[in-house]
């Protein structure tokens, strides 16, 4: 009987959310408004992995801007082939301001739409997975792995910035199309906004399947005691990767989705202050639930919309501060602070006095 309600209220949320999300907000929301949540959409689809490796696997991931940053970049050469196609350009814009007057060859594979789609999903995917065994195979954790993870979003970004084919510090901007569509047309953009939205209920539900199954239990058994684990017979390395490598691919999907919908991506956008920004929205909302570090995404990166326009420079110091008051007092986050409220109604208070004894019932009667 929990288990049948248990489905029905999941079915409901991704209902509610549902309409929500493809009903509400683009009846309420402009054009550009609808434009910035489906921003904030790709900030929640990487927080739900993050969400599923450090939440329940205990890895601090401090570089998710680098697969971001993969699946932005390679959408973002395939929009710049073939706007330079519709021109009937040999090479993007900014390579022939720069000089460059023949198309890379690590460029030419991007012109073909499935390549690209199939390169946003495997090359994420095998890095993440090289780099978590060559990690966790040599049992690096903690501290050390987040140092490693950052410092490699460090790298991408200085990468980036040094190579000219890749538009340098500029990144790659102005694009037109997406897959033939019009980016300029408002009934295009909102489709990409569907998509982003039907993309995280995806993600959302898959992260949910993992975290329920006995995989999900290996996980969170590895987080609160690897060596007892590893005594059991199973690997903790291989049960770690597959968390890093869906959050990793999950990443470069949402940097793929939202590089088509701001219009740009730089290295800025993939270094280190990005990776620590979508650790920000997980910590707050609450690492260790299904949905707080996705409404934790969506409601920092609102804040920060929301308050540098009317204070630009103290958003970051109240950024800053939020972080360490919720690291600090609420290390579960926001979704724990209510679930320690409602369990503090639910207990009863220790200074209250025992009911006391009922008088015994008088047997029998007197004449």
């Amino acid at each position: 009987m929990r288990s049948l309600l248990g489905r029905w209220q999941t079915w409901a949320g991704f209902a509610v959310a549902a309409v929500l999300l493809f009903g509400v907000a683009p009846a309420v929301l402009s054009s550009f408004r609808l434009g910035l949540l489906g921003q904030y959409l790709c900030y929640a689809i990487v927080a739900a992995g993050i969400g599923l490796a450090w939440g329940r696997g205990g890895m601090l991931t401090l570089g998710q801007g680098v697969f971001f940053g993969l699946g932005a970049y390679m959408m973002g050469m395939h929009l710049k082939i073939a706007d330079a196609e519709i021109r009937k350009q040999a090479v993007p814009d900014f390579m022939q301001i720069a000089g460059i007057p023949k198309l890379p060859a690590y460029w030419q594979p991007f012109a073909s739409p499935a390549f690209t789609i199939l390169a946003i999903v495997v090359v994420p995917t095998a890095v993440a997975t090289l780099l978590g065994l060559g990690v966790f195979k040599r049992r690096v954790k903690g501290a050390y792995f987040a140092i490693l993870s950052q410092a490699l979003a460090a790298a991408l970004a200085i990468l980036l910035v040094g190579q000219a084919t890749l538009g340098g510090s500029n990144g790659l901007n102005g694009f037109r199309t997406f897959f033939g569509f019009r980016l300029s047309d408002p009934v295009n953009r909102q489709m990409l906004y569907f998509i982003a939205a039907g993309v995280l209920l995806v993600v959302v539900a898959v992260v949910r399947q993992l975290m329920q199954s006995r995989y999900g239990e290996l996980l969170v058994a590895v987080r609160d005691g690897e060596e007892r684990v590893r005594f059991l017979g199973y690997d903790p390395a291989n049960i770690k990767v597959v968390a890093y490598t869906t959050a990793a691919l999950f990443a470069s999907i949402a940097g793929a989705l939202f590089a088509p919908i701001i219009g740009f991506i730089t290295p800025a956008q993939v270094g280190i202050v990005p990776s620590i920004a979508f650790l920000i929205g997980v910590a707050i909302g609450g690492r260790t639930t299904l949905l707080g570090p996705v409404l934790g995404a969506i409601g920092v990166a609102w804040a920060q919309t929301a308050f540098s326009e009317q204070f630009p420079s103290a958003w970051t110091y109240a950024q800053g501060l939020l972080f360490i008051v919720v690291v600090g007092f609420f290390p579960a986050g926001l979704a724990g602070l209510g679930v320690l409220l409602k369990r503090r109604r639910t207990q009863p208070d220790p200074q209250a006095a025992p009911d006391p004894d009922p008088e015994p019932e008088k047997v029998g009667s007197t004449s």
